[in-house]
């Protein structure tokens, strides 16, 4: 399919496992139209990875759909199908798709689908062929239908049958759920029904993963690569696949996810249309080494660490201390890093009357923040918090977990981007900020702050 000195070699399961792609949103099907080239151009990456991968998923909005005339509907899935994806031996490397804005709107284009595609029919009742499941060996993935006509439509998606579905193969090593809509906002992006899936199911939605153990749940439909942890399972959305608009434009990039799953975890490489590895990630996240913690002194010290965090590293802090046992609702600071004469490019702290861990990172001089926001803090109660600096993982890769849980989660921000690239100062403060002992100065008890 390809020469070898033009090969990108795929990352293989490390002993038995599986070795999959991950792309969506190519929004073709239309001969000469906007995204046919662009589609082509993530395509061409694909054929270049040796080996090939066992299977393929694409969580949706293969072709621009969205018309009224069936007819029409159809012969963009040919196209698409013969034409656009007639390099794919689908017998040998099958593909399996999730329902999506573009190309299950109505009644008309969900019979459509189903005659198109033929996916298994397995799913709930009225679903079949929109939602269903794929076992292969020790693999569960579950296709949701996250806008299924008989619910609602757009934003909408049902629950028991997902639930029901993973509890029947508990004995599933590795559980992936997919679907079209994120469950949480990525990019700043939100609205409910039409981002993400209804608000109202998100919380039940995502109780099922983590109670399952699901290890991530993939969708698309927001034109951008991103990765976030909630409760320790991850949401991964790749909507890059040829839809030649982007959100945010300048930052996110056409690309596809190639993935391996093996006994050890989750590792996948984003590739954009050159073939280059822009984002990776190996999940979960392992354990620093127990040697490596120290504790850092209060006030102001050099920095343990300075520059940027390289591609493949992480920082992990541990936070402990007791909270303001009173109403407290001004900034409290746990550290800041900054150079003198300039705000510091990171602070974290205590914001609020809820006191909320809170990130505030700054890139640029002259321009405002971003904030990420962790977990809320009851007034007088001891915490034990670790904190984890990902560069790998964009915007998510703020993380936190309390000591006595391995799930970690995402801050919650409204940026497109990560903490790759800010480079840390040389100067830390712990316990108040830059200012001296009375700025921002934290106002609990017993603070101490680890690093490793």
């Amino acid at each position: 399919m390809t020469s070898a000195n033009n090969s990108i070699p795929a990352l293989l399961p490390r002993g038995k496992g599986h070795q999959f792609l991950l792309y969506g949103d190519s929004c073709s099907g239309v001969p000469g139209a906007l995204h046919e080239k662009t589609f082509a151009s993530v395509n061409a990456v694909v054929q270049r990875l040796e080996p090939q991968p066992d299977f393929v998923l694409f969580p949706g909005d293969e072709i621009i759909g969205l018309t009224p005339d069936p007819d029409a509907l159809r012969a963009q899935w040919r196209y698409w199908l013969d034409t656009e994806m007639a390099w794919l031996d689908r017998a040998a490397i099958p593909m399996w798709h999730t329902t999506g804005n573009h190309t299950t709107y109505d009644l008309m284009s969900e019979a459509v689908f189903r005659a198109v595609l033929d996916l298994p029919d397995n799913g709930p009742p009225g679903q079949a062929g929109l939602s269903y499941f794929v076992r292969r060996g020790d693999l569960l993935m579950v296709f949701v239908n996250t806008l299924w006509s008989g619910l609602g439509g757009e934003g909408h998606v049902e629950l028991a049958w997902l639930e029901a579905t993973l509890r029947e193969h508990g004995d599933a090593r590795h559980k992936l759920v997919l679907g079209h809509h994120p469950v949480f906002p990525i990019n700043g992006f939100t609205g409910t029904y039409q981002r993400e899936i209804g608000h109202e199911y998100a919380r039940p939605f995502w109780d099922i993963l983590v109670n399952e153990n699901v290890l991530a749940y993939l969708c698309s439909h927001i034109l951008a690569f991103d990765v976030q942890a909630h409760r320790g399972v991850l949401q991964i959305c790749t909507a890059g696949a040829g839809t030649a608009h982007r959100m945010p434009e300048g930052v996110e990039y056409l690309h596809c996810v190639q993935a391996a799953l093996d006994e050890e975890g989750l590792r996948y490489q984003v590739l954009d249309v050159d073939g280059a590895v822009r984002e990776k990630l190996e999940w979960p996240l392992r354990d620093p080494d127990p040697a490596r913690w120290r504790e850092l002194p209060l006030g102001e010290a050099e920095a343990p660490f300075s520059g940027r965090v390289e591609s493949g590293d992480r920082i992990e802090l541990r936070l402990v201390g007791q909270s303001a046992a009173t109403d407290v609702a001004s900034a409290q600071t746990i550290f800041t890093a900054f150079a003198p004469g300039s705000i510091a490019p990171f602070w974290l702290g205590f914001r609020g009357p809820r006191q909320t861990l809170t990130a505030i990172v700054g890139r640029e001089p002259g321009r405002s923040p971003t904030y990420w926001f962790g977990p809320d803090l009851p007034a007088g109660d001891r915490f034990d918090i670790h904190v984890a600096i990902c560069p790998d993982m964009g915007p998510g890769g703020l993380l936190y977990r309390h000591h006595d849980s391995p799930r970690w989660s995402s801050f919650t921000s409204a940026t497109a981007r990560g903490l790759d690239q800010l480079a840390w100062p040389r100067h830390w403060a712990i316990g108040h900020g830059q200012g001296g002992r009375e700025d921002r100065a934290f106002r609990g008890a017993a603070l101490s702050l680890l690093i490793a």
